[in-house]
């Protein structure tokens, strides 16, 4: 965030004290590589970068990601000595037992869909799934997952199904995929009764809906995980994340009553806050209305924050949306502010301040005029008689020509003023199929059609008709308008 023109701490300058090993410890399998590796592309250059890619090198060859652990120690490139140089005899002996195992599951696989077993199908492709997935193959993982959909006999394996596709999904930034199958997964009775399961899958919704940049539902979705979740789901999200995530979304997102009921009244959301402390007491600070101590909190995280592969796209516009809801809060209880004592509170100039009410300004975000001169904010309140003598006016004369309207219709109908379908079917006032039209009705006296006795008088019986008919609109038309004005002008 800028502040008067002064540049925001990039992710380069990093906190002495950030310790990048305890940071990783804090996740597991794919996500802790991912998050060291994102760790150092946004460090090039630093320290950092290559103590990231070290740790990563060291959790790569635990894994049989032979592609991508070739690819950290070609970034590493000889910097950190011999140690971590190429194993070509561990790629090569990785390489083997993965070609050996694919083998034999796809050759499992082949006999249990010539025998048509079912749970065996759903094995094989999971075990595939699994396989690939250790390997970083993520597209014949996900593939793998996806087929086990039409094998699925219980609530438990179609919840299993979807969490390994979310996992995938996550992973691979497909996340029009997450909304489908956490969806599907919510409706699966078996989720119901499990706290975990519903936790997890409420992480994959915040994250979807952060991804989209829909802060206030990303915040009540990260409200919705439960502390049972533990280090369970450390493969995709640690408990931290969550708690960071869902603070951070709140106070840009949700008014203070959500705030307090949602955040700091939820017992299972604070024991996820403990893990935090930073981000805890910038929380209670902006609740308390103390911005100055809430914003330097934010920024100390700052730094962490924009190592974080998920949350970095966002953190400026969280961080301003935060900033400017303090600046409205804070304005909203007066009718006049001194600009140097509100610059002062919030750590910036006054010309800076007074650019962001500026923007606010000419956002609606706030109602007020800016005196640069005399350096004072003065709140417009509405006017609340006017707005009100306004909307009687606008509903009566919405009143007047609806009953003008009615009126019309009411006496066009009454002097049978309305065009009739020729051929005597239903539409209009010409009546329905029931109601025969003026040239078809039964015979008369003398056995004849009215229509046969119209057209005997010949056409000039049809233009006295109209004449007559004309002249009777103009008279009802005069009438209804010298009715209306009277009565608007009593």
């Amino acid at each position: 965030m800028e502040v008067d023109g002064q540049e925001a701490p990039g992710p380069l300058q990093e906190e002495e004290g950030f310790d990048i090993e305890a940071y990783a410890a804090n996740y597991s399998g794919h996500a802790r590589i991912d998050r060291l590796l994102f760790a150092a592309e946004k460090s090039v250059g630093r320290p950092l970068e290559l103590e990231a890619l070290k740790l990563a090198a060291d959790a790569l060859k635990k894994t049989e990601d032979t592609r991508r652990y070739a690819e950290v120690i070609e970034r590493i490139g000889g910097r950190a000595g011999a140690q971590y140089a190429m194993d070509r005899d561990w790629v090569d002996r990785v390489e083997r037992m993965a070609a050996q195992k694919q083998d034999r599951l796809e050759s499992e696989l082949n006999v249990a869909k010539s025998n048509l077993i079912k749970e065996s199908i759903r094995m094989g492709h999971n075990e595939l799934g699994d396989l690939f997935y250790a390997q970083g193959d993520l597209q014949n993982a996900f593939k793998h997952y996806m087929r086990t959909r039409d094998y699925c006999t219980t609530g438990r394996h179609v919840i299993h199904m979807c969490l390994q596709v979310v996992k995938c999904s996550i992973e691979l930034g497909n996340y029009i995929h997450l909304s489908n199958y956490v969806s599907k997964a919510e409706t699966t009775p078996e989720a119901q009764g499990d706290p975990v399961v519903q936790s997890k899958l409420a992480c994959a919704s915040g994250l979807y809906a952060l991804e989209q940049g829909r802060y206030k539902a990303a915040a009540l979705k990260f409200t919705e995980v439960s502390s049972e979740l533990g280090t369970s789901y450390n493969d995709v999200i640690a408990p931290q994340d969550v708690a960071v995530y869902g603070a951070l979304c709140g106070m840009a997102a949700l008014g203070r009553g959500e705030l307090s009921a949602r955040l700091l009244r939820n017992v299972a959301f604070r024991e996820l806050l403990e893990s935090v402390p930073e981000v805890r007491e910038a929380l209670a600070d902006f609740h308390a209305s103390n911005y100055t101590s809430c914003l330097n909190h934010l920024e100390k995280l700052r730094p962490q924050l924009m190592l974080d592969p998920h949350l970095h796209d966002h953190v400026a516009p969280l961080y301003q949306a935060v900033r400017n809801k303090a600046l409205m809060q804070y304005a909203t209880p007066f009718s006049a502010l001194d600009l140097n004592a509100m610059a002062a509170f919030f750590n910036t100039t006054a010309g800076g301040l007074e650019k962001e009410l500026a923007a606010l300004i000419a956002s609606k975000q706030i109602t007020a005029r800016i005196d640069s001169h005399a350096k004072v904010l003065y709140a417009r309140k509405p006017d609340q008689r006017s707005s009100t003598y306004q909307q009687a006016i606008k509903t009566a004369e919405e009143y007047l020509r609806n009953s003008r309207a009615l009126l019309l219709r009411a006496a066009l109908i009454q002097h049978d003023l309305i065009q009739k379908p020729s051929g005597g079917g239903g539409g209009g006032g010409g009546g329905g199929p029931d109601r025969p039209d003026r040239g078809e009705g039964p015979p008369g006296r003398h056995g004849r059609h009215r229509g046969d006795r119209r057209a005997e008088r010949g056409p000039r019986f049809d233009r006295d008709r109209d004449d007559e008919r004309g002249g009777m609109f103009s008279s009802l038309m005069g009438r209804l308008g010298g009715s209306s004005r009277g009565g608007g002008g009593d």
